[in-house]
């Protein structure tokens, strides 16, 4: 079968290349196309457009760059409507890929999403428009089940593929020595820095991370990045300050790591299912950050609290993002301090209720299936 998929960030990547491999596991003649990026391709399927060319954060850069979405989803139908894939599948970016389901919808084709849209969390509305173009919804949060319930709408859910994606990583970890040779650090305890896989965020969030290094001169601090980000541009921000940075290594700088500091999003989770203590961080533009905080519904901004449905990690958002809340936040994470190991027995609660292993083999046997049947 002929399957279309369309990530537009990291994280969704990354599922996506899990979800890939298994469908090619399930359908030996799996044909697959997408929009995303490197971990895709390299599980299989042929990449048309890299998710960097649509990576456009807030609601300030999406009207500067409304020209060139227009264009992206003008060649987005265009390859779909030629590539004529059995299914569709949209991997949560939402302002881009409800707009694609409702095309393919139209054009009498299957639409799954896989990784709902944080629906629960703002514009709640959205579902009437879930429950007539979407054939099939997979949801990867235990408490979404209720949600969607709640409005009579039938969603599967087979477990979180995190889960899967951070056990594989682990595994293929080297030993900590090892770790801090290849990466050149000294002695001394790390703390990591997630400053996000856009560079609106790294704009915005990693300044407000760096000010607090000079209180902390026994401790080395390593910046995670990503490989779509040039150094070039996380270097312009740090200036001379002692960082070090290291690419595409975000597990193992995690796994040494006494403490994190850390983007929301994603990264969030798979920080907890390390088992390494953190601060979220999050900070916008001042217009996108107002519309947004009369929007968002929810209580709390990162997947470890909103799954938990408490707060197991401090957040700090916009203007709490600051010197002195950092570093007191911090302080009581590292090595003696007073929610550290709370945190941790917390952490453990978080794998529990998440599920085991296998998720993304489920759902790939689950698609094949019904479409085969259907």
């Amino acid at each position: 079968m002929r399957y279309f998929i369309i990530a537009g960030e990291p994280s969704g990547d990354l599922h996506g290349s899990n979800l890939i491999k298994e469908l090619h596991n399930s359908d030996k003649e799996a044909e697959i196309f997408c929009w995303g990026g490197e971990l895709m391709e390299n599980a299989g399927a042929s990449l048309l457009v890299h998710y960097r060319k649509l990576a456009f954060m807030g609601f300030l850069e999406v009207l500067l760059n409304i020209r060139t979405i227009a264009q992206n989803f003008r060649l987005c139908k265009n390859q779909i409507l030629e590539k004529k894939p059995d299914v569709i599948i949209l991997i949560d970016y939402p302002g881009f890929n409800l707009k694609i389901a409702s095309f393919a919808s139209k054009a009498g084709m299957k639409v799954y999403y896989y990784i709902s849209p944080k629906i629960w969390a703002w514009k709640e509305s959205r579902i009437h428009f879930i429950k007539k173009y979407i054939t099939r919804m997979y949801i990867i949060f235990p408490f979404e089940i209720e949600f969607f319930a709640k409005h009579k709408y039938n969603v599967e859910y087979h477990g979180n593929p995190l889960v899967d994606e951070v056990e594989q990583k682990l595994s293929l970890i080297a030993d900590r020595k090892t770790i801090y040779d290849s990466c050149g650090l000294d002695n001394r305890p790390v703390i990591a820095i997630l400053a996000g896989s856009r560079k609106m965020e790294i704009k915005y969030i990693l300044p407000e991370m760096l000010k607090i290094i000079k209180y902390y001169p026994d401790y080395q601090f390593v910046l995670t990045c990503v490989k779509s980000i040039p150094l070039a541009y996380y270097k312009n921000i740090i200036g001379s300050l002692p960082v070090k940075l290291v690419v595409n290594k975000t597990y193992e700088i995690l796994t040494i790591a006494e403490a994190a500091l850390v983007t929301s999003g994603t990264a969030t989770l798979e920080t907890a299912l390390i088992g390494t203590p953190q601060v979220v961080c999050y900070k916008g533009d001042i217009l996108s950050y107002a519309i947004a905080i009369n929007l968002v519904k929810v209580k709390f901004i990162s997947l470890v609290n909103l799954i938990m449905d408490e707060e197991i990690v401090k957040e700090l958002l916009q203007y709490d993002l600051n010197e002195e809340r950092l570093r007191n936040e911090l302080n009581l994470i590292i090595k003696g301090g007073l929610t550290r190991e709370k945190m941790i027995g917390s952490y453990n609660n978080l794998k529990i209720k998440l599920g085991g292993s296998g998720a993304s083999e489920r759902i790939a046997i689950d698609i094949v299936n019904s479409l085969k049947t259907n």
